[in-house]
């Protein structure tokens, strides 16, 4: 039977150091990424993932065709409380920005939710910006959606202005948010 003393254990223990170490280095996920699917989380300073969805009326909309207006895309679904709470600020200032070129999309995370519970939310509310139907959770996915509401503020350059997940937002909050966008219009 052979003792353990310092000298052989050394080189063992220095193999499995430097093993997890590389695992480590390996399987490690850069800042602003997800370690689950290696792809850029949606941030502040990056270009907004850009999709295309179907509106409840049927009209289809692509986010990057939008660039050069300020834009909310904003994720909810008709049972999220703090949707309902928000909406009627966000619709205030629709009606009060959408002149200048400000544009809200409004992604009814449907693949959590009932469409025609969805439609029924936004009549209720008497909503008059697109709601889109993100059926396969797929814009859910590439935005990472981690709370609803989850709102992103997009620059009219195509990149994120800031990041808000959960909510209520209140009036106050997304005027002067909505101002900053519409500030960097050329």
């Amino acid at each position: 039977m052979q003792l353990l003393t310092p000298k052989n254990i050394r080189l063992p223990g220095l193999i499995v150091l430097a093993a997890s170490g590389l695992w480590i280095a390996l399987s490690a996920s850069l800042p602003g990424t997800s370690a689950s699917l290696s792809l850029p989380a949606p941030q502040a300073g990056f270009i907004a993932p850009d999709f295309t969805l179907t509106s409840l009326d049927g009209d289809s909309y692509t986010l990057s065709e939008l660039r050069g207006k300020p834009i909310l895309v904003n994720l909810w679904a008709s049972w999220c409380g703090p949707c309902r709470q928000e909406m009627p600020a966000m619709q205030a200032l629709y009606e009060e920005f959408h002149p200048e070129g400000f544009e809200i999309l409004a992604v009814n995370a449907a693949n959590q939710d009932n469409i025609p519970a969805a439609a029924a939310f936004v009549e209720e509310l008497g909503l008059s910006f697109p709601i889109l139907l993100d059926l396969d959770g797929e814009v859910s996915r590439m935005y990472q959606l981690r709370a609803l509401p989850s709102s992103f503020f997009i620059n009219p350059d195509g990149s994120i202005a800031e990041v808000v997940i959960g909510g209520p937002m209140a009036e106050a909050l997304l005027r002067t948010r909505i101002e900053k966008l519409i500030a960097r219009l050329p």
